[in-house]
């Protein structure tokens, strides 16, 4: 089985299937995070830490931040850089970000601090951020409460994210205040090939010996077809978006 380092740093491989598999963010959830820094007139100054293909740095463009966005792995920036033409692109860690300190209203990220040492990361977004500023975690998971869809899970194998939200959700350390937390309900309209990518998209099967692929895949195959995801035909996936946010004093 791979270590969680090469875990993390495989999405590159699949950056195809992570950008149409992935679900996008609620507009709401992404307001939430931003909304204790706008109370002035100014655009917010976002980075968009382990920003991937650019899921979540496409709807903070769309609510007028002005975005930078940060991921380990260049192949995802450069699909980050086809889809969310001219924010610009770095290739930096939560622990270690290229950025200098205090210039930022907010630090966010995006299915990513399950991947960070939270106290390094902590650390390093109290270094960024102004005072007042914002951290933001925010996770896209399916909702498990629909038999077919606790059915596909087991069938994929948990996530580090999952794990960690189970347990009582993510750690955010000093200099950063208690988080504040909110969760959103929705359902994602997707077909047989979006459901495949979104599976070919995680970490554990990217990284997952041959033999294990097939049947992940061979089990999945038959679901999708007790669900009628078959030909064209859509199916709601159903999501929670829980989302979390925490000051810089």
């Amino acid at each position: 089985m791979a270590t969680r380092e090469e875990m993390s740093r495989s999405f590159g491989a699949a950056a195809d299937a992570y950008d149409t598999g992935r679900p996008e963010y609620p507009a709401e959830a992404v307001e939430w995070l931003l909304e204790p820094v706008r109370a002035d007139a100014r655009r917010p100054r976002v980075a968009d830490v382990g920003a991937g293909t650019g899921k979540l740095t496409r709807p903070l463009v769309e609510a007028d931040a002005e975005v930078v966005a940060i991921d380990p792995d260049a192949e995802m920036l450069e699909r980050l850089r086809q889809s969310v033409p001219g924010v610009p692109t770095f290739v930096g860690t939560g622990e270690a970000l290229p950025l200098p300190d205090a210039g930022l209203d907010a630090v966010v990220f995006g299915q990513a601090w399950h991947w960070v040492d939270p106290t390094a990361a902590s650390t390093e977004a109290g270094r960024v951020l102004r005072p007042g500023g914002v951290l933001g975690l925010i996770w896209n998971v399916r909702d498990e409460s629909t038999a077919w869809v606790a059915e596909m899970s087991a069938i994929m194998h948990g996530s580090a994210a999952e794990a960690m939200l189970a347990a009582g959700g993510p750690t955010i350390a000093s200099p950063l205040g208690e988080a504040e937390e909110r969760t959103w309900s929705w359902k994602r309209p997707m077909t047989r090939a979006t459901l495949g990518d979104m599976v070919h998209s995680r970490s554990y099967i990217i990284t997952a010996a041959s033999g294990e692929r097939e049947r992940i895949d061979r089990e999945l195959e038959a679901l999708f077809d007790r669900i009628g995801a078959v030909d064209g035909a859509v199916i709601d996936l159903p999501y929670q978006t829980k989302a979390f946010r925490s000051r810089r004093p």
